[in-house]
């Protein structure tokens, strides 16, 4: 069992928690990813490594409720345990193994979307630690939607902050201040878009026609995490890539997102089926004729 040191809701539906995994914590990496389980019978849930500790032995991890074991798991609270916190997954981001005075020179932008905002900040961390200072987007709907802004600001370089109706920071999307920050004369070596996968495909639109490399993480569309159950097929290049075992980062200019987002949205019609079933309980009884009943 792995306990549950301290759970918070970070925003609306949004919610941070530290576990207790000593052995992820003193392997893990940034870029990688844990699989949890609630119970026995649960459903194994993909979450990117947010922060580690490795003398503590805890992991930090951040969630959206989207679907039922979701819903679940944001009633779990401090002192509570997941049955399996399974790590840490996948390949480390690609600077870690780069030679740090060759990265020292690289000009480095990263993009957050949204809960994006938990993966992008050990990166932007790990970077700080070793010497180097990055310009960090961080793009919300809304000001109340905006997460872990003080952690960013302190390890980044520069921080601007978007939303979407304008309530705090840059009035906009993310990608209308990558035109701004470049039209100011900033120039980038290479770009980390982490989001929404719609959030994604645009920021590599954009970076591809201002010829900037840019690294994107697919762990949205990963199910299983082991390479088992083939839900987070990719197309990069002229290649099939799995994103839990050959990724989750990939090159972004490659990825097809229009696939990749055809195949997402297979999953959200049994995932909404599982969320009724949760939140309304005996009631759900499917007489709308679309959800299958009790199947």
């Amino acid at each position: 069992m792995y306990k549950i040191l301290k759970a918070e809701e970070l925003a609306d539906k949004i919610y941070l928690m530290d576990v207790e995994a000593p052995r992820v914590a003193k392997h893990c990496q940034p870029g990688q990813f844990v699989i949890v389980k609630m119970h026995d019978k649960g459903e194994r849930i993909p979450l990117t490594i947010c922060d580690y500790d490795r003398e503590a032995g805890t992991i930090t991890i951040v969630f959206q409720i989207v679907g039922a074991s979701t819903l679940k798991m944001a009633d779990l609270k401090a002192g509570d345990s997941f049955r399996d916190f399974t790590g840490p997954l996948g390949c480390p981001s690609e600077f870690v193994e780069e030679d740090l005075e060759a990265l020292k020179n690289k000009k480095m932008l990263f993009v957050a979307g949204g809960v994006g905002a938990a993966p992008v900040y050990p990166q932007v961390k790990w970077l700080k630690e070793h010497g180097i200072d990055v310009d960090v987007i961080v793009g919300s709907k809304t000001k109340d939607m905006l997460i872990l802004e003080d952690e960013m600001r302190s390890v980044a370089g520069n921080l601007y902050v978007c939303t979407d109706d304008g309530s705090y920071g840059h009035a906009g999307m993310v990608t209308s201040m990558i035109e701004k920050l470049v039209g100011e004369g900033k120039k980038y070596d290479v770009c980390v878009a982490i989001g929404p996968m719609i959030m994604m495909k645009f920021v590599c639109l954009l970076t591809k026609k201002l010829e900037i490399p840019t690294i994107v993480s697919m762990n949205p569309i990963m199910v299983d995490g082991t390479g088992m159950c083939g839900a987070c097929r990719l197309q990069v290049g002229d290649e099939i890539k799995f994103a839990c075992v050959d990724g989750p980062e990939f090159d972004g200019h490659l990825v097809d997102f229009d696939q990749a987002m055809k195949r997402q949205m297979m999953y959200k019609t049994e995932e909404g089926r599982a969320m009724l079933k949760a939140q309304e309980g005996d009631t759900h009884h499917g007489g709308c004729g679309h959800c299958g009943g009790e199947n």
